[in-house]
């Protein structure tokens, strides 16, 4: 049992630590701490809705599956408990601080996720599911971060901006969950490229909000 905590929280830990330390002016831990504990309650809401949609057929093929039962569930919740914990918190002064923020929610919802599944399928999966979709997570949440930081500390486009922070994380996630649902051989073909891309793309938005005059 400590052997899974442990397998489950180190890459949780480990982007966490990355993520945070880039940040210029750090934020204090207890809200980082409260932002994570946040998005780790998330996952046992989200579960039963996701158990209700099978049960009740609502759920007809992999794209529905995909991008309605899991990616619109998962990042609309998280999406909706930045703005109701931290988008108007005094702490939350910076752009950068969006990708702080949402990226503790993120992986928070994925530590939990994470332990679930390998208490149900296994250690031997712990290396793949660090590399995949805790990294996802965290990724999504840095785009999601962004995006919110963005509307935030700018006068203009503040809607446009919101409605960025939830729909390209919501988009990337469908898309991730499509490739797990339809591609059954050489998935990583596929998934290796998807998340190449997607840390380019965070990589960047980090260094942007880092540089507020580019951003």
């Amino acid at each position: 049992m400590i052997a899974i905590f442990t397998v489950g929280l180190a890459p949780v830990v480990a982007l966490m630590s990355f993520f945070y330390l880039k940040d210029e002016y750090q934020e204090p831990i207890p809200l980082i701490i409260r932002c994570f504990l946040l998005g780790s309650v998330l996952v046992f809401p989200i579960m039963f809705v996701q158990h209700a949609f099978v049960k009740e057929g609502f759920v007809l093929n992999s794209f529905l599956e995909s991008f309605l039962q899991i990616a619109l569930l998962e990042e609309f919740l998280k999406w909706f408990i930045f703005m109701f914990s931290m988008y108007h918190h005094e702490e939350f002064d910076d752009h950068y601080d969006g990708i702080v923020y949402a990226t503790a929610i993120s992986l928070g919802f994925a530590s939990v996720e994470n332990i679930l599944f390998l208490l149900t399928n296994g250690i031997e999966y712990g290396f793949s599911r660090a590399i995949f979709p805790v990294s996802s997570h965290a990724l999504f949440g840095v785009i999601m971060g962004y995006y919110i930081g963005k509307a935030k500390t700018r006068e203009s486009r503040t809607k446009y901006n919101l409605w960025l922070a939830f729909f390209i994380p919501f988009l990337l996630h469908g898309i991730y969950n499509y490739i797990l649902q339809t591609v059954t051989t050489n998935w990583l073909y596929y998934l290796i490229p998807f998340m190449i891309v997607l840390w380019m793309f965070g990589l960047h938005r980090m260094k942007v909000a880092n540089q507020p005059n580019l951003n």
